[in-house]
Parts: C-alpha cells; structure tokens; sequence
C-alpha cells in the first residue's frame, strides 16, 4: 500500500510534530489539513510529560488531539505491573510522571520501603536523592526489578540534544552494575498494541525523526515507516542505514507531497 494510501499515521513528536515548544509547520499544517482524512496517533517516549500535557500543547498548535490518541511507554508498564502483582516501587520520574501513573494505576504505592522495583523515567526534576536512593535499592536488593520507561540518550530541544533515560542508565550500569530487566518505549512493539488490534498492517505509518527509535519501531512491528529529516537523524545517516525506511521526507508533510 502506498503511502499516500495509508489510513492510521503515527506520529513521533519531538523532532516530528515540534522542536520544544517550536511547531514544524510542516508537519502541523499537514495534520491540520488533513484532520478529517486520515487517523492520527501520537506517540512519545517522553516520559517527563503527562498525557494530558501533551494534549495540551498539541491543543495550542491548533491540533484537535484528544486523550485516546495519545500513545505512551507508561501504558505497557502498568500492563507489566499489573501482570506481575507490582504493587511497591521507588519511582525515578517527575511530578508529571508520577501524577500520570497514579492516575493509571492507583493501588500502586510509589515508595522506597519494601519497594519491588525501581522504575526509571525521564525525570526533569532530577536529585542526587533519588538517583542515591535508587542506586542503594538496586544495589544492596538484588530481587528488585529495574524497570524503564524507554531507552532514548538524549531528548531533542532548541537548543541541542538533552541527557534522557538512555543515558541515566549508563550512569546507573557504572554505579550499580544492573541493566534494566525490561524497557516499555519504542523501538518495542509493545507500546503499539491498541493500534495493532485495529488496524491491518498495512493500514499503517509510523512518522518520526530518530533511526533508533521510530524507525527501528516500524521494522519490529512490521509496519511502513517515514523517516523526517527535521528533528534528529540526518540524510547521511538514513541512508547508510542497512534498512531503508519507505520514505525519508524533510518534514511530513513533504512526505505526502513526494508520494
């Protein structure tokens, strides 16, 4: 199926639909404009924003985006939880993060004391308490799982690529030895599920700006992918890659246009 054929795109966002608080205008206006057409998702591995936040900030650029679109690490992580009998943790994340998982999953106690893991978000509200505590439970308890939200290094901003989860676990692994037992977010196809039980395969894009992540999600979940050039990956780099996406565009809208 051609692109311009698709039925359900999903988006990335940082890098994708917006650099910060930056709108491609690319990308917004193509969504805008084809709001009534085509089925869009939204999908992050941000963990430092909420849901809701996210709506938010679509909402401002003038995209309709409502709660159900919005696709997150957090939700096959309280799936994991739930399915585990995890009911204690000592939460890495910030106040936005924890917000959104007690909203998700209110019988969980986010606690130090007898937790049964450590779960480690994005957390822009990062102490050296909480990566001390965290480093001592992982440490000195080795029955606690080491759970992460997604394995992204850096964070995409304005002003240049921002230390995330991907490199507080390099920290970590120096300090404590451990490596997460289980990471939700992209490239895992998990985080696409509620997607993939109602659309056909082939019905479906996934639009995003990093090789690693997006890219490499669209292959595990062997789905169409488009690679835009207005966040993260390069030209070069795209092309060197062993797997070609199906696209590269400069932005998305530039992908329609070329299809």
């Amino acid at each position: 199926m051609k692109i311009a054929e698709k039925r359900c795109v999903v988006l990335d966002m940082d890098g994708t639909v917006y650099l910060g608080s930056i709108p491609i205008t690319g990308a917004v206006d193509f969504i805008k404009n084809n709001w009534d057409r085509l089925d869009f998702y939204f999908l992050s591995n941000n963990t430092s924003k909420s849901p809701d936040t996210y709506v938010k900030r679509l909402n401002g650029m003038g995209i309709p985006a409502t709660l159900d679109l919005i696709l997150s690490p957090t939700t096959p992580l309280v799936d994991f939880l739930k399915e585990n009998g995890i009911h204690t943790a000592y939460i890495v994340g910030n106040r936005d993060f924890q917000r959104d998982l007690a909203q998700r999953m209110p019988e969980l106690k986010q606690q130090e004391e007898g937790a049964q893991a450590v779960i480690l978000a994005y957390d822009t509200e990062l102490t050296y308490e909480k990566l001390a505590r965290s480093a001592i439970l992982l440490e000195n308890h080795p029955e606690v799982l080491f759970l992460a939200t997604h394995p992204d290094k850096v964070c995409p901003s304005p002003e240049g690529p921002l230390p995330d989860v991907g490199s507080m676990l390099a920290l970590y692994k120096v300090a404590t030895g451990r490596e997460p037992q289980h990471i939700f977010g992209k490239p895992l196809p998990a985080v696409l599920q509620p997607l993939l039980k109602k659309y056909r395969k082939e019905e479906m894009v996934m639009v995003g700006d990093r090789l690693s992540t997006d890219k490499k999600l669209a292959e595990n979940a062997g789905i169409d992918s488009i690679v835009v050039l207005s966040g993260e990956a390069t030209l070069e780099e795209t092309l060197a890659e062993e797997i070609q996406p199906t696209v590269i565009a400069e932005h998305l809208g530039a992908a329609w246009e070329d299809a």
